[in-house]
């Protein structure tokens, strides 16, 4: 992702910056999802797999990632409180 863009987005609630999400992070998201755990801030649940995404820097919302493009709406956000092993540090 580029640079630039990165440095202007934030979480669009707190106003939290955000950084990419790891290969750690994303396989915790995953495992969650398959398991039908994961569901997004409005309540859909997240049943495809998560490639790409952002988290705020507090780890604690994530946003997925589609084709390049963050997707940054309130409601499509997944808090991370929710997935038993996400790392916290």
């Amino acid at each position: 992702m580029d640079k630039r863009l990165l440095d202007i987005l934030c979480c669009p609630v707190s106003r939290t910056p955000v950084r990419p999400a790891s290969r750690q992070e994303l396989e915790s998201v995953n495992r969650a999802a398959a398991a039908g755990q994961l569901a997004t801030v409005g309540g859909a649940t997240v049943t495809g797999r998560i490639d790409e995404a952002l988290v705020t820097t507090d780890r604690k919302v994530l946003y997925r990632i589609d084709d390049g493009i963050p997707v940054m709406l309130p409601e499509e956000g997944i808090g991370t409180l929710q997935v038993p092993d996400f790392p916290q540090g």
